[in-house]
């Protein structure tokens, strides 16, 4: 089959692509930014261009069987960003796709559609409340996703956890170079709350099975996440462990250091935003039986082996990109104050 892949230079981006081309399919990439992966650049055919650029959308769809739009706007950029690549970018690569006659569009949305839950686990039907632009970007995404749904399109909508594994940086390389460097970790609250993650490699099997499964079938909502996962603390500690300093977690109450990390966020030094500290120390999973039934899903790793398995990859190539920083999941995210309070620990 033919993929389009949005956000193909990006992390899901990249693991998806290579997943797809080791399966035979015939992939392109479209993202405003450089794909620079040396492996991949003779194998696919590579599009630079804006999701909201209509000519780089027609272009990118040229020769099309599937699409899997994972392209957005992550939290850091501004709401405006936000919204008019995650909605307006969404309704762009659907409308170009439906007037193709491509049948199937695949979305990749969030699980930061529930905001701050009351409950857990979490399952597709409960109410969406959405913290901060991203999260109430990714609610009116999925509403545009419904609407072709109803002009007679397949758009599956997969709402995953937040996921790591190789090439993911971002938020995650804080933690890893703190551990590299031989750091105790903060955490907020007493890292007793259990804490869901998902490794990129079951991410890209779920999307796989929404991509070739029955149209009837797929043709819905489904949480994607890790089914084995212990405490926040527990969990996060596995990576201390393997960095060797003999390091800890240090849990702080979450009040204060959330009011903390607020001012910071307003002063434009820290690196976290709102969804990141507000959920950090509240339970936040989900179910994923709808996807195991209906889909026939079954997640490889655990959080312990998806933060492992990052880690490793962190060691193994942060030369590459220790003078980098930026607002995607590609580079590292700037530390700010942290980079201060670090040396306290």
């Amino acid at each position: 089959m033919r993929y389009l892949v949005t956000g193909g230079a990006g992390f899901l981006g990249i693991n998806l692509i290579r997943f797809l081309v080791d399966k035979g399919h015939d992939v392109t990439s479209l993202d405003i930014m450089d794909f620079d992966y040396e492996d991949m650049k003779d194998k696919i055919r590579i599009v630079k261009g804006d999701v909201r650029d209509k000519k780089a959308v027609e272009n990118s769809l040229k020769n099309v069987d599937i699409v899997v739009h994972g392209a957005a706007a992550l939290p850091l950029y501004s709401k405006e960003d936000i919204f008019s690549t995650d909605v307006d970018g969404t309704e762009m690569v659907l409308s170009e796709s439906l007037k193709r006659g491509i049948k199937r569009a695949i979305f990749v949305s969030s699980t930061a559609v529930y905001g701050v839950p009351d409950h857990h686990p979490l399952v597709e039907e409960d109410k969406l409340i959405g913290v901060g632009p991203y999260g109430e970007a990714k609610i009116e995404a999925e509403k545009v996703c419904e609407k072709y749904r109803k002009k007679g399109m397949c758009v599956p909508i997969v709402r995953p956890k937040s996921f790591i594994g190789p090439e993911r940086l971002g938020v995650f390389a804080l933690f890893y170079d703190w551990a590299s460097s031989g750091k105790n970790f903060p955490m907020i609250g007493s890292g007793k709350n259990r804490y869901q993650l998902l490794d990129v490699e079951d991410l890209c099997n779920a999307i796989y099975l929404t991509a070739t499964l029955d149209l009837k079938k797929v043709n819905d909502t489904f949480n994607i996440g890790a089914e084995e996962f212990t405490t926040m603390k527990e969990d996060y500690q596995a990576v201390l462990d393997k960095a060797g300093f003999g390091k800890k977690i240090i849990g702080f109450p979450a009040k204060p250091v959330i009011l903390g990390l607020k001012f910071l966020e307003l002063l434009k030094i820290s690196p976290l935003y709102a969804w990141v500290y507000e959920t950090a120390s509240k339970d936040s999973f989900v179910s994923i039986d709808k996807a195991k039934e209906i889909l026939g899903y079954k997640p490889k790793h655990s959080n312990k082996d998806a933060l492992l398995r990052n880690y490793q990859w962190y060691l193994d190539n942060v030369d590459s990109f220790k003078d980098e920083s930026g607002v995607s999941h590609r580079v590292p995210w700037k530390q700010g104050f942290l980079g201060i309070v670090k040396w306290f620990f």
